[in-house]
């Protein structure tokens, strides 16, 4: 079988090419276009800064329907004023005529640098040669995974393939996100996810969907907590395979392939963390509510103690039960219990006998897993985040010169 790609659903078209906005000389002018108008959802940064595309776009995709996305990596549009958003504006215009359709069933987005002006010259140029090049072959999937990435050292790509009925849907995915990474997104550099699908839905069950899919991936994903003034995921679905999802077995169905997509994409962002030598993958268990559980595996994958641990393989568990304990979260250690990297470290108050030798090696692995069992009820959630090294310095330090 083929390799299934961002392209792979049926209805859609991509590129992305080179205008000068990042020194590299690699993408960063992307556009993804839906031949029908789509159903469309998505889910933007609940910073209280907020980047000009994010204003745009919260409008354009209001009414359920677009037929693409333009955008542009190397500069975020982020804290530029109302010259911004006109400039945001201006990329949907010129993807529009493109993709013959009106500026509002366009959705903006920009990821890099804040503060700066977006080169317009270079970006309008580049929507243009960019209109030249569309397609829908493995080729120009990676094209616009590439136009997307700032720090990122990987592109990111997930899709499934599965059935509703007798027809089959394909759903695919791209992200790009390796540092400034926190998201919050809601209906909660930046983390950028496009999907695309040829399921045939309404936009309001489209929302719902992606909303408990976010939930479960990007916003279980860390690498420093930092909400970015960009972060937005958005869904395109065609409609092209004739396969009809509604209430009951079939959006059970998609929601399932959905939450998949977006969680590999989620683990791939935290794997690629800047300066990350490894996964980690942060399970609770025996929460007393949902909400507990995901606060006590977000502040263990956010404490700098347990990722600089991580980071020089130091089995010092103290560090993670102290980072469960520092929530608002109800926590008694008493009734806890951990493992790391699939060692028993600490049960019901006191630890636990472990060769700290052979602990150690297992912690040099390139994805470490962390169990907290609280025992106080049935709630758990899963966080993903990366260790701390000295690269991470070392890449913020620089990044603006």
């Amino acid at each position: 079988m083929a390799q299934l790609h961002l392209l792979s659903p049926a209805g859609f078209r991509a590129s992305g090419v080179h205008a000068g906005i990042k020194s590299k000389c690699t993408p960063d002018i992307g556009l993804l276009f839906c031949e029908p108008r789509a159903a469309a959802a998505a889910a933007f940064t609940t910073n209280k800064v907020v980047a000009a595309p994010v204003i745009v776009g919260r409008r354009h995709v209001r009414g359920g329907h677009l037929r693409g996305v333009v955008v542009n990596s190397g500069n975020a549009n982020a804290c530029t004023g109302r010259q911004g958003e006109k400039d945001a504006i201006r990329m949907c215009q010129l993807a529009a005529r493109i993709a013959g359709c009106s500026p509002r069933e366009i959705l903006p987005s920009s990821t890099g640098i804040i503060g700066h002006p977006l080169p317009m010259r270079k970006v309008e140029r580049g929507i243009v040669e960019a209109g030249q090049y569309l397609g829908n072959s493995l080729e120009h999937a990676l094209l616009f995974a590439d136009a997307i990435m700032t720090t990122d050292l990987k592109r990111k790509t997930a899709a499934v393939e599965f059935k509703i009925g007798r027809r089959p849907v394909v759903l695919a995915g791209v992200c790009k996100g390796s540092g400034m990474i926190g998201p919050r997104l809601a209906p909660h550099a930046t983390m950028l996810a496009y999907l695309t699908t040829d399921a045939q839905i309404s936009p309001a069950l489209l929302r719902r969907l992606l909303k408990d899919a976010v939930d479960a991936s990007f916003n279980a994903v860390t690498v420093d907590d930092q909400a970015s003034t960009n972060d937005t995921a958005c869904i395109l679905a065609s409609g092209a395979s004739g396969a009809r999802i509604t209430a009951g077995r079939s959006a059970r169905l998609f929601a399932h392939a959905l939450t998949e997509v977006c969680q590999f994409l989620a683990r791939q962002i935290a794997a690629d963390g800047e300066g990350a030598t490894k996964l980690l993958t942060i399970t609770v268990n025996g929460a007393r509510s949902q909400n507990d559980a995901r606060t006590i595996a977000r502040s263990i994958a956010n404490s700098p103690l347990v990722k600089c641990a991580m980071n020089g393989n130091d089995p010092n568990w103290g560090r993670i039960l102290c980072a469960a304990g520092m929530t608002p979260a109800a926590f008694d250690p008493l009734k806890a219990s951990l493992r790391l990297a699939g060692t028993t470290v600490f049960a019901r108050g006191r630890p636990a006998a472990f060769d700290a030798a052979r602990l150690a090696k297992a912690l040099a692995a390139p994805e470490v897993l962390i169990q907290l069992n609280c025992n106080l009820g049935p709630a758990s959630a899963t966080c993903w985040g990366c260790d701390l090294s000295r690269q991470y310095v070392s890449i913020n330090a620089d990044y603006h010169t």
